[in-house]
């Protein structure tokens, strides 16, 4: 009795606490878990792990933990599956799921975490850009909403080119004293003498992406930036004919493990790629599918449904600093002009986006409203205004998520 007593006590506690600020705090431990994801995958790769089935395992992990709550919580919504679906399912999970994770493995063993992470705040600027060359969203360069967006958008582009074309000097190099060590002789303490056996983190070895191809992992992650924005641009109009946002991601996951699957069983010739070798590999594989892929899915949703996609992607950034303080530390990596540059101009050109996001949604409003009050008002005197019409054309719902 006790016990239900005190756990009623501390829901009703955290019941009292604004939603606003429960909001804040879901963020930033969202940007916190999304920043341990770039610097866990990095060291993973630094450690051996195989980029083809990493996200093999990362994926099965993803699915099991998404199948439940999808088939439970979406049986009233989600709609019969027919041959139609099943070929879009496919072709998100191509672009969303194989590319995506693909093009950022790639990029991210060539380049760097916290530069993973800048040019991910590219990804709106470029979503409107498709959405635009689809034709799903006008660019209305008479109103401030779209010049902000062009801006940002133009601000994002060059950013992102500075960052691929521009290494530039080193800014920052930490000294060996300031990077983790992970061997066994130096992580034990007296609260971590438990875990240590297994996790093994002596395996490790720590380092940014010298010898790599920096240019050549530039590419690679505007590619998965490319991707990621595909995927949310496509994916818009398939929730409108199957509205169970849960149950898509389900299937979509699905297609992304048997497509990487086979791609593993063609490319991945060494059968020791498949095994563990380490308590590191695992912990890197069950961070990558419990943590990015199934806690902070569950958390961004239910931001998103509380606070909306801006009040989301407004914290992006934080990742990319957070990201940087965890590289340095844990991986000894150096920051150079040309990307501090490029990750500048690129978070620049977010905001940009976002706040002409936000202003097209207040104009949206602005217009319905006096639609409203148009309607009722000719319902009274329907002579006096008979011609009443918008200068302005609504806009399609389909780009609320864009």
């Amino acid at each position: 009795m006790a016990d239900l007593g005190s756990s009623a006590s501390s829901k009703r506690m955290w019941c009292s606490i604004p939603e606003k600020f429960q909001l804040h705090v879901a963020m930033l431990a969202l940007q916190f878990g999304y920043a341990g994801f770039h610097v866990v995958s990095r060291a993973a790769l630094n450690m051996g792990v195989s980029k083809l089935v990493f996200p093999v395992y990362r994926n099965i992990i993803a699915l099991l933990l998404l199948l439940p709550f999808a088939y439970f919580l979406e049986k009233k919504d989600r709609p019969p599956i027919n041959l139609n679906f099943l070929i879009q399912f496919f072709f998100l999970a191509l672009i969303g799921i194989t590319a995506n994770q693909g093009f950022y493995l790639l990029g991210l063993d060539n380049t760097s975490p916290t530069f993973a992470s800048a040019i991910q705040n590219s990804v709106p600027a470029i979503t409107f850009l498709m959405a635009v060359i689809l034709r799903i969203e006008q660019v209305r360069l008479n109103r401030k909403d779209g010049i902000a967006k062009v801006a940002g958008t133009i601000f994002c582009v060059i950013g992102a080119t500075v960052i691929t074309l521009y290494k530039g000097p080193t800014i920052y190099s930490p000294t060996p004293s300031n990077n983790l060590n992970f061997s066994n002789t130096t992580i034990i303490t007296e609260v971590t003498t438990t875990i240590t056996p297994m996790i093994d983190f002596g395996t490790m070895s720590l380092g940014d992406a010298k010898g790599k191809n920096w240019t050549l992992g530039c590419l690679y992650l505007i590619g998965h930036c490319l991707s990621w924005s595909g995927w949310l641009v496509f994916q818009a109009p398939l929730l409108k004919k199957y509205p169970a946002r849960l149950s898509v991601t389900s299937y979509t996951c699905f297609f992304g493990l048997l497509q990487f699957l086979l791609i593993a069983l063609v490319c991945e010739r060494n059968a020791q790629a498949w095994i563990f070798h380490s308590g590191g590999e695992a912990f890197t594989i069950l961070y990558a599918g419990v943590v990015a892929s199934g806690i902070a899915f569950a958390v961004q949703i239910w931001c998103i449904d509380r606070g909306g996609p801006v009040f989301v992607a407004v914290y992006q950034p934080v990742q990319t600093f957070v990201v940087a303080i965890m590289a340095s530390l844990a991986l000894g990596e150096e920051f150079y002009l040309g990307g501090i540059i490029g990750a500048v101009l690129i978070v620049a050109g977010l905001y940009f986006v976002l706040w002409g996001k936000n202003e097209e949604k207040k104009f949206a409003k602005e217009q319905l409203a006096i639609a409203s009050s148009t309607t009722e008002h000719s319902i009274i005197r329907p002579s006096s205004h008979a011609k009443a019409s918008l200068t302005q054309p609504f806009l399609s719902s389909s780009t609320e998520n864009v």
